[in-house]
């Protein structure tokens, strides 16, 4: 039944273009003075069927398996000390107004403040339509230029952060996860700062043994709802790095050089001496820096979806 709706969210839209077309054409046959109010009409229902064309043609780019689903978003703070946790807060915060821009519903699972300012990790739940096959294409080493608001010489400084994002698995799909090789700890909730703000050990942390994978979660009351939570991020992170050990090996059979994820960036946001946020993978770029660290990241997405379109065709042959 899920399948069957989510295909008729997925058709239905198409099916209504050729009904929307002609109530425009119908207006557009009333029309006998360009002065008339009619015309402003007509522009904003043609302005409403090209908005929601470009939406549907984008989303036809998602095609993989989970791409219709919830994400699973953690960013890490990397080189760069102080600044570095500053700019993890400042991409957890691009991500968090990216979905509630478009009405999705946005949850913090966990976050570690950062000793003085940010976050050392913060890992955030997006939930809404092709949320994870969005934001699939911002999975890598982002890197910050500015002027340091945190050195007292006021010099620049270069900041890393790492982004991981995982699609929210179903219970109904398979993950070798075997409950004996997966280790439970369990200590206090912290605040701001890393004090402790509860008296009960309710935060809960799974470490999968075999692999190391950790999932962390502290944000619930209780320490079953933490484990649950934890439990969904483990599995999601298990299962992405299974399909990475899939792409890999596609990408040595066709002869492709990997290089180490962290030490190449995806992403350049330069803030000084000169505005400009670039893609390394598509060479897109822009000079309204604030508006992208306000969540306007479209234009990176789409261009990413779309030099995968060929990758992605290729793969499958």
């Amino acid at each position: 039944m899920s399948q069957l709706s989510a295909l008729r969210e997925e058709i239905e839209p198409w099916e209504h273009f050729p009904t929307q077309l002609q109530e425009a054409l119908h207006l557009l046959e009333l029309v006998t003075d360009p002065a008339d109010a009619l015309v402003a009409d007509i522009e904003k229902e043609t302005d409403s069927i090209e908005q929601e064309l470009q939406q549907r043609e984008s989303n036809l780019l998602l095609t993989g398996e989970h791409s219709r689903g919830n994400a699973i978003v953690t960013i890490q703070a990397g080189a760069g000390g102080i600044d570095a946790a500053d700019w993890a807060a400042m991409l957890m915060r691009m991500y968090i107004r990216w979905g509630e821009d478009r009405a999705y519903k946005v949850e913090i699972l966990d976050m570690m403040a950062g000793e003085e300012a940010g976050v050392r990790n913060a890992t955030i739940e997006i939930n809404g339509p092709y949320a994870y096959g969005k934001l699939r294409s911002e999975r890598g080493v982002h890197r910050l230029v500015r002027l340091s608001p945190f050195d007292q010489a006021h010099r620049r400084h270069t900041s890393f952060a790492r982004v991981e994002v995982m699609p929210e698995i179903d219970n109904d799909v398979e993950v070798r996860l075997d409950p004996k090789e997966v280790r439970m700890e369990v200590f206090r909730a912290s605040g701001h700062g890393g004090q402790n703000v509860q008296k009960n050990s309710t935060a809960v942390r799974l470490i999968h043994v075999p692999s190391g994978i950790i999932a962390v979660c502290q944000n619930e009351r209780s320490q079953i709802q933490n484990r649950e939570t934890a439990m969904r991020i483990l599995r999601a992170r298990i299962y992405e790095m299974e399909r990475e050990k899939k792409d890999a090996e596609v990408a040595r059979l066709r002869g492709e050089a990997l290089s180490a994820e962290w030490g190449n960036q995806i992403r350049s946001y330069v803030l000084h001496p000169y505005q400009m946020v670039k893609d390394h993978r598509t060479d897109v770029e822009t000079g309204k820096t604030q508006a992208v660290l306000d969540g306007d990241i479209d234009m990176f997405i789409e261009a990413w979806l779309r030099s995968q379109v060929g990758i992605q065709a290729e793969a499958g042959r």
